[in-house]
């Protein structure tokens, strides 16, 4: 390879097929992720994001996995927000799954003995982790990004779909009681054959519009740079484009703890979809860690124009920094911050994980 040129990883396509591809691939890093955006009966708003991952530990080039002597190792981060002064987040760096996960006809999934991934019937879903208990079922049928579920992000490739329109109802807890919702979530699913690069930097947007119109849109990299905007709209038909525009507005963040400064207000024009929209957070302190990773994960609220008409409409942002995390320095901070607190959350791993990778071990040994 020439000085300076950087490494890509490219893989090819093959047809994405359902429900085959909802399970899990052989593959260096995948995960299944569901957010959205639910109001209780007296009308509280909240924002909660469920993902489980599956990394090659030797691959990934994650530096806390590398010396993982599993050859697939599991971990899981969600979040719940109040969208006003409460935001509870896990990020759990070793998930424990059942043996019988990835082996039923339809997607299946139990992690860490109190979280499901359960696909009841076709694209829908019953959702259960710490914060929320739910059954979200799809309105539409799969968002196949690029059309073919294919993206050459130029140094690398990844497989991609979203469902973009999960009617949701069940339970969350909230305060130490559980207390029914509604409202509307999305789902992603991504597998590719690449390690984490310094080129895995990105702003993710997922939008739901009050005119019937799903779109996913993103730019992604560093150094070589990728946009990319598809949507499906309410008769589901599928659009895609590169020509995305992701404009910083003037609402930003800077999280003391870590040092992370993020732009948490921004302007979206895709001129292929007629829309140019405004993005807000609900909330802004919403940071996740993990490892020397961090990012910015919220609900959002929209407004703007599409084809000339007004439009509103609720999402989620996923805000990722190339910068990573100094883990001592940290630590040292939250210590300080609050010693019997954050014993915990200093080293991101929950009390289940222990206990559970404990008990795995010692059934082994």
């Amino acid at each position: 390879m020439e000085k300076g040129r950087i490494k890509t990883y490219k893989e090819k396509f093959v047809p994405v097929e359902f429900p085959k591809d909802e399970q899990k691939h052989d593959h260096i890093i995948e995960w299944w992720y569901f957010n959205g955006n639910l109001k209780s009966k007296d009308g509280q708003n909240f924002s909660y994001m469920n993902c489980l991952f599956a990394a090659n530990p030797k691959k990934v080039n994650i530096p806390f996995l590398k010396n993982s002597l599993m050859k697939q190792l599991f971990f899981s981060h969600y979040l719940l927000s109040d969208n006003k002064n409460n935001f509870k987040n896990i990020t759990n760096p070793i998930s424990i799954i059942d043996k019988n996960s990835f082996t039923k006809p339809l997607l299946w999934v139990n992690y860490d003995n109190s979280c499901l991934i359960e696909e009841i019937s076709p694209f829908k879903y019953h959702i259960v982790n710490d914060f929320i208990d739910l059954v979200l079922e799809s309105q539409k049928k799969p968002l196949l990004l690029n059309k073919s579920g294919f993206l050459d992000l130029k140094v690398k490739t990844t497989y991609y779909y979203s469902l973009t329109n999960l009617k949701t109802s069940g339970i969350i807890k909230q305060k130490g009681r559980w207390i029914p919702v509604s409202g509307l979530s999305w789902m992603d699913h991504q597998w590719a054959q690449t390690p984490l690069t310094n080129d895995d930097k990105w702003r993710w947007f997922s939008i739901q519009l009050n005119n019937g119109c799903d779109i996913i849109c993103f730019a992604y990299g560093d150094k070589i740079k990728t946009n990319h905007a598809s949507m499906i709209d309410k008769n589901n038909i599928i659009k895609t484009t590169d020509n995305v525009e992701i404009i910083p507005g003037k609402i930003n963040y800077k999280n003391k703890m870590t040092g992370s400064e993020y732009c948490l207000e921004y302007e979206i024009k895709i001129p292929n979809f007629g829309l140019e929209i405004k993005t807000t957070p609900f909330k802004k302190d919403q940071e996740m860690v993990f490892e020397t990773i961090k990012y910015w994960e919220g609900g959002i609220g929209i407004e703007g124009k599409m084809y000339g008409k007004k439009v509103q409409g609720k999402g989620f942002c996923e805000l990722v920094t190339s910068k990573r995390t100094n883990l001592i320095e940290y630590a040292v901070k939250k210590a300080k911050e609050n010693p019997i607190e954050n014993i915990k959350n200093i080293s991101n791993i929950s009390i289940k994980s222990i206990y559970l990778l404990n008990e795995k071990r010692g059934k082994k040994g």
